[in-house]
């Protein structure tokens, strides 16, 4: 690759929200500066996965400076936290340079360049250093893109280990900077973006020490909000709250701006908001203190991929959140279910690509107050069994361990067409196989989707089951579950039979064992 074209900041946007999702929990652990709160994992994800979203929502034929500016644009207006407003303004320094398809070491100098800018009182050891010594090292790469990416990547995590040297709290806690954690795996999914190579696990470093719990800190408020002003009038913004408080950044431009700062009160911040200009999204957390429970009510969230799973779920009582097959849901339609279904809410993503999107959704509706619990089912059918043993009278914490234990005990597999030749691990497959999969790796190939499906199921059941659950998809053959059904009838007719139309494209048939 000698340029980032637009699907390669497609596929790096991607990339990288997923792995900061993926290595959110252990970026919250590191979380010590400026602020204890364990959140700096959590606003990073949520501010890359804004961005992502903003990208893969344009057209397909956009050129590079329309991707460009509507992932920085999309990382303004999501960015949250300390440390995502900062990354949001790294993404606009990158947008200042590539949009017009310039150097990518010129664009990650500018990118450390307004990052530390935007930093009312910038500290060394935090992630304005690893962006900026990732900067300078990609800067001695010769012309290659992918040595540049390799270059600045590599830097980044040799600077990321140096910030405790750096920075005192760091060394007494015995942890890196969570920020520039963060922005290592960032420039480390550029570079996998770049070179096509693989973006396996993303290593963070663990604590070795004590972290400062957040009770510990002392009171005050994070403030945030996006707001409409000229330049003129945030100039001043700056000076009345850099006064008031610390943490401060400000990021923006072109007449809107994301703003950031941790005060003793809120109320004088936001006044100054409204005399700069015209603030929306405001957001206000409390530093020392959990938020306080929003109204009363336990609900269930599910995603579905089909209108007949939909249904299902509805049936159920479930808020059902619809995606198309291969898809995310978006995080706005996750959100309003979450805070739609009640203050007790467990989440059903029902596919292994949502859980992230859906811990992020999560984290958004708990700062309303809502306590909400996302379980790990990977399958339309653990959703199923999940939703099956839901009982609101429980206490909330016994119903997720309910839940949790029937989706656990849910095997999942699946048919599906093959497309191209491929190797897999039941052997080589061509266009038109029928694939039997279960538990996600091929078990089965062969030439008939009634054949497979009869030797998918007996698969599944040598392990033991008493419920056998069976969801046709769109355009499934007439008669494809009841070869299954015959089979088990003759074979083990301890097993109960759930037949379901779920209309889900791509899959002929799902399949659950219980």
């Amino acid at each position: 690759m000698e340029v980032l074209d637009p699907p390669a900041v497609r596929r790096w946007a991607r990339l990288a929200a997923d792995a900061l999702g993926g290595a959110r929990t252990e970026i919250d652990a590191l979380n010590v500066f400026p602020v204890a709160d364990g959140d700096t994992g959590t606003n990073l994800h949520l501010t890359m996965l804004s961005a992502a979203e903003a990208v893969e929502s344009l057209p397909d034929d956009v050129d590079a400076a329309v991707v460009w500016q509507t992932l920085a644009y999309g990382a303004l207006v999501g960015a949250r936290g300390n440390s995502g407003v900062i990354v949001s303004q790294a993404l606009r320094g990158l947008s200042d340079v590539l949009k017009d398809g310039g150097d990518l070491r010129e664009a990650l100098l500018r990118a450390a360049a307004l990052a530390r800018q935007c930093v009312a009182r910038p500290v060394e050891g935090t992630v304005l250093t690893v962006l900026e010594s990732a900067a300078l090292a990609a800067r001695e790469a010769g012309d290659d893109l992918a040595e540049v990416a390799r270059r600045a990547a590599g830097e980044a995590r040799a600077a990321l280990r140096r910030t405790p040297g750096q920075l005192d709290v760091l060394a007494r806690s015995g942890v890196v900077d969570a920020g520039g954690a963060g922005a290592a795996i960032l420039l480390e999914t550029l570079s996998a973006a770049i070179t096509g190579s693989s973006p396996g696990h993303y290593d963070v470093p663990a604590p070795t020490g004590r972290v400062t719990p957040m009770t510990e800190v002392g009171a005050g408020y994070e403030v945030m909000y996006l707001l409409d002003a000229e330049d003129a009038a945030v100039a001043a913004l700056r000076g009345e709250l850099d006064a008031m408080g610390d943490s401060l950044v400000v990021v923006g431009g072109d007449g809107l701006w994301n703003v950031h700062v941790h005060v003793p009160e809120a109320g004088p911040a936001v006044e100054a908001a409204l005399r700069a200009g015209r603030p929306h999204r405001i957001r206000i957390t409390y530093l020392a203190e959990p938020a306080a429970k929003a109204g009363r009510g336990r609900g269930v969230v599910a995603v579905a991929a089909g209108d007949g799973i939909a249904a299902l779920f509805e049936e159920c009582g479930a808020e059902v959140v619809r995606r198309d097959p291969g898809t995310r849901p978006p995080l706005p339609a996750l959100v309003a279910a979450i805070r739609r279904a009640g203050s007790e809410v467990v989440v059903l993503p029902n596919d292994e690509g949502v859980g992230a999107v859906a811990g992020a959704a999560a984290e958004i509706a708990r700062e309303d107050g809502v306590h909400v619990s996302v379980l790990p089912t990977k399958a339309t059918v653990q959703g199923l069994a999940a939703l099956a043993v839901h009982d609101p009278l429980r206490r909330f914490d016994d119903d997720v361990v309910a839940m949790t234990d029937a989706a656990g005990h849910t095997r999942h597999g699946h048919l599906a067409v093959a497309d191209r030749e491929a190797v897999t691990s039941a052997g080589v497959c061509r266009p038109g196989d029928v694939l039997g999969l279960i538990d996600g790796d091929v078990a089965v190939i062969g030439g008939a989707l009634g054949e497979v499906a009869v030797m998918v199921v007996h698969r599944m059941l040598a392990g033991g089951g008493e419920l056998v659950t069976l969801v046709t998809g769109a355009g499934a053959p007439p008669g494809l579950t009841s070869g299954v059904e015959e089979h088990l009838r003759r074979t083990r007719p301890d097993v109960d039979v759930a037949v379901y139309e779920g209309g889900q494209g791509g899959y002929p048939l799902l399949i659950g064992v219980e």
